[in-house]
């Protein structure tokens, strides 16, 4: 049935594939440009684009079978995976913070990773789970994201872009993705964050972490977070939650990547090596306390391992 709706549809995408043909011929050579850009039915001059699943009755039970999943570690292919990611919201805006490592089983693939997809000025997505994963599906989110601007002359809202994608992947749920990501931005209705994964699970709140380092993240969170901070003090928890999952989960580390999403859009804050939170701070950064933020530091000469002399 939906092949003879296709053949025969005047208002299809292929019908006006076939018109074209009959005005110009079915030479294959002819430029793709005539069929409009990949964005929009660009490909389709080629046939229906669609999105190429393994050739298997069960992608997941295959992928389980072939990577390191938790039940076979052993398996040669390392999927790269292990984060920090979190965002909060409070009286000034979000702020989103992540790691950027990015490990294969025991193997560190990566410390430049970056964690924050800048969807569009007033959006912004994290990654947790498969990077691969995460980088299409998320860049493609921005895709659709333009395209709802061009069509609806307004910005879309942030609840409606994590739909959005809670929706594409649900479609295809138990086909092996692997995705743990954060939404945020500042629409009409302000500051906003929702948890979208990839079994389509979508969850609007005020505080996230998500990853492996996650544990880590949300005890520094849970006891530095009210909704009246000021930005100085909202950019430190951010900035001091990411180095606690750095420097205590072996999976997270390297830098803290960190943004602050305000009425006007996102700012990227900066980049900090989280070693050198370790040993030194944050440098001269307003609102944040001099000295390291490990705590062999922050008790050098009180203890009575290293005690001062005379004591």
């Amino acid at each position: 049935m939906n092949s003879f709706l296709t053949r025969y549809s005047s208002t299809t995408p292929e019908a006006y594939i076939r018109k074209a043909k009959e005005l110009y011929g079915e030479d294959d050579d002819i430029s793709e440009m005539i069929w409009g850009s990949a964005g929009g039915f660009g490909n389709l001059a080629k046939g229906v684009p669609t999105f190429k699943v393994p050739a298997v009755p069960d992608p997941t039970s295959f992928l389980r079978m072939h990577t390191d999943d938790h039940a076979d570690p052993s398996c040669r292919i390392k999927i790269k995976h292990g984060t920090t990611t979190l965002a909060f919201r409070y009286q000034g805006g979000v702020i989103v913070a992540v790691d950027s490592r990015a490990t294969a089983g025991s193997y560190v693939a990566s410390g430049t990773v970056k964690k924050v997809i800048e969807i569009n000025p007033y959006l912004l997505g994290t990654m947790a789970g498969g990077a691969a994963d995460c980088q299409y599906w998320e860049t493609y989110l921005g895709m659709q994201c333009r395209l709802h601007e061009l069509r609806n002359r307004e910005r879309i809202s942030v609840a409606a872009a994590s739909k959005y994608l809670s929706n594409l992947v649900y479609s295809y749920k138990g086909m092996g993705l692997s995705m743990g990501t954060m939404i945020c931005g500042w629409d009409k209705t302000g500051p906003a964050i929702f948890y979208v994964d990839s079994d389509g699970t979508r969850l609007k709140g005020d505080l996230f972490s998500v990853g492996s380092g996650s544990t880590f993240a949300y005890g520094v969170l849970d006891q530095g977070y009210r909704w009246d901070l000021t930005d100085a003090e909202a950019q430190e928890l951010g900035r001091r939650s990411i180095y606690a999952a750095g420097h205590r989960d072996a999976f997270s580390g390297n830098t803290v990547n960190l943004y602050h999403v305000k009425q006007d859009g996102w700012q990227f804050i900066g980049n900090y090596d989280i070693s050198e939170l370790h040993y030194n701070g944050p440098g001269d950064v307003p609102g944040a306390p001099g000295g390291g933020y490990g705590y062999d530091v922050r008790v050098a000469g009180r203890t009575s391992a290293n005690a001062p002399e005379g004591q």
